[in-house]
Parts: C-alpha cells; structure tokens; sequence
C-alpha cells in the first residue's frame, strides 16, 4: 500500500464572479491550507503598470515564477488553494499546469475544483459592490463574451470535482469541496 501524500494543492477554477476567492477562503480554513488567489499573483503587475503595457506582463510572470519558486521550496506538509479563471486555450492551460506542476514537486494530491453557476446569478455576483477596488471584473459584456467564447478549463488532475454554486453560499461550497476532498471516492 502506498503511502497518502502530507499535502494537497487545491486549483479553484471559476467564471469571474462566481465566488472562487470567498470559497477559497472558507477551504482554506477548513484543509489548514494557504491561499494564493490569483489577484494576490497579478495585483501587483495591475496597480503599476496599464494591461497595454509590455511591462505589465513581464511583471505578472516574474512575480508568478517567484511565488512558484518559493511555494515549491515550503514545507511538505504545508497545502495550497489557488483560485483562477482559466479557459480551455492554451495559455491557461500553461497557468493550470504551474499548479499541477507544483503538486508533482511536493508530492502533493493534485485537485481540480471547478465552480460555475448559472449566467444571471454570474452577472449579479459580477457586479456586487467591493470587486473593483479589488481589481476584479466588473463588466457583465466581457464576463458574457468569456462565456458565449469558452469553456471553464477542465485540466487533469488527481481529483476533479466540479461543483455549481448558484444556489450555494460560499460556506456550503466549501464544506461540499471539503467533504469530496477527504472522500475522493464518494459519488460525485
């Protein structure tokens, strides 16, 4: 029998405004986990540079690296949860396998949790007050674009659990992700 690895990393993948960062938070908690959500990895990238910007990009992707660099260095019983909203294109495909790359560096279980809900609860969870001074989509045309272009990013991983939250408070979400997280064999 082989031997359970000491830690996870823990991929939360959502539309813009489907609470990916508030039920990484409460998941966080719940797996004594850290939380690296995706603001937290291009903020800084935003609040100095415009997106036209050349400099913009090449700050995102050296803070990414270096945060990587470091997670892949901490303890290994120390988990993760990272939150995206990442496509079915290639490069989102690239930021996806950082995560799943880290995991196989640990020695890590490897989750995916896939979050989405209906589009008007999407567009009025989009919208709600607090997003903007966090650098987050505000725009209901491009969230609505997004969606009608792409498809939620389903990446191979240890554990995939995909999981709709239009009815769902962001505690409840957690407690349901945590729930198949301990039981990976439990019906889905």
């Amino acid at each position: 029998m082989s031997a359970q690895p000491t830690s996870l990393v823990v991929h939360i993948n959502g539309w813009p405004g489907t609470g990916k960062l508030t039920i990484a938070r409460h998941l966080a908690e719940r797996l004594g986990a850290r939380l690296a959500d995706n603001h937290t990895l291009i903020n800084p990238a935003e609040a100095l540079f415009a997106r036209s910007d050349p400099l913009y990009r090449s700050l995102r992707s050296a803070v990414r690296a270096s945060v990587f660099e470091h997670l892949a260095m901490a303890s290994f019983k120390q988990s993760f949860v990272f939150t995206d909203a990442l496509s079915d294109d290639v490069a989102d495909t690239r930021a996806f396998e950082d995560c799943a790359e880290l995991a196989r560096e640990r020695g890590a279980r490897f989750v995916a949790v896939v979050v989405d809900c209906d589009v008007a609860e999407n567009l009025k969870r989009l919208t709600r007050a607090g997003r903007s001074k966090l650098h987050k989509l505000t725009d209901p045309d491009v969230l609505l674009g997004l969606r009608g272009r792409h498809r939620l990013l389903r990446g191979s991983s240890d554990q995939l659990i995909e999981i709709d939250v239009t009815a769902l408070g962001a505690d409840a979400a957690a407690e349901a992700i945590a729930a198949r997280i301990a039981d990976p064999s439990a019906v889905r």
